[in-house]
């Protein structure tokens, strides 16, 4: 059964989405404020994580920011903040998902099990990343394709495993440049990572022209997506 850590302070919204969840077969644990969600969490293994931004105490930012010290768990932000700004932050901290209040209960709960089942599609080892049908040797440095293997350079190889290492996660050009400067200071602009995520598609998407994996978010970025 799927373990779900709520973190919310509006009575009326714990009592309704407790509820729905359950009927959804997940078990729910529930927090009112950022001290009792850190007392909570130490030791905790959930499947997924849902945290209000404004809590009493706190922001669920800070929280996202702890628990993702020391674990990969899938986290969606719930908020009636709508500002882009606040979603960009919330993704660029490491969140998988961010919904807006006020929203349907059919919308919310769609959302849950979209994100559960997308994570329960990326599997990761100490030795491998794999999502998609696309698997990363680690320790060989080696990439494949339904099992067969993947000529890339080593810029492509370092780009597909930071998005790899980051499924369903908006990543702005500035981030991935950041990661492509190479140990010798080599200088990568916004216009040679096109030419990286163009090539790298053409490896990678069944079709180039309508990629499934590497996706663009309009004025936002890029995303790996694990989504079926």
């Amino acid at each position: 059964m799927k373990q779900i850590f709520f973190v919310e302070d509006d009575l009326s919204l714990i009592g309704g989405l407790s509820f729905a969840m359950q009927r959804q077969g997940y078990q729910v644990q529930v927090a009112r404020t950022c001290m009792e969600a850190e007392a909570m969490w130490e030791g905790r293994r959930c499947d997924l994580v849902i945290l209000d931004v404004t809590l009493p105490d706190g922001s669920g930012f800070d929280l996202c920011q702890k628990i993702r010290q020391s674990s990969k768990v899938p986290i969606m932000f719930l908020t009636a903040a709508d500002e882009e700004t606040d979603m960009i932050m919330g993704l660029d901290i490491g969140g998988d998902d961010y919904i807006t209040k006020p929203f349907k209960l059919a919308v919310f709960l769609s959302r849950v099990n979209a994100l559960l089942r997308r994570c329960d599609n990326f599997k990761r080892t100490d030795n491998e990343l794999s999502s998609n049908e696309i698997q990363i040797q680690l320790l060989k440095g080696e990439v494949y394709k339904h099992g067969a293997l993947l000529e890339l350079t080593a810029g492509e190889y370092k780009l597909l495993r930071f998005f790899m290492e980051h499924p369903n996660q908006v990543l702005s050009s500035e981030q991935i440049l950041s990661r492509l400067w190479d140990c010798e200071e080599n200088y990568i602009d916004s216009n040679t990572l096109t030419v990286y995520i163009r090539r790298l598609r053409t490896k990678i998407e069944d079709d180039p022209k309508e990629p499934k994996r590497i996706v663009t978010v309009r004025r936002m970025g890029y995303k790996w997506n694990t989504a079926d």
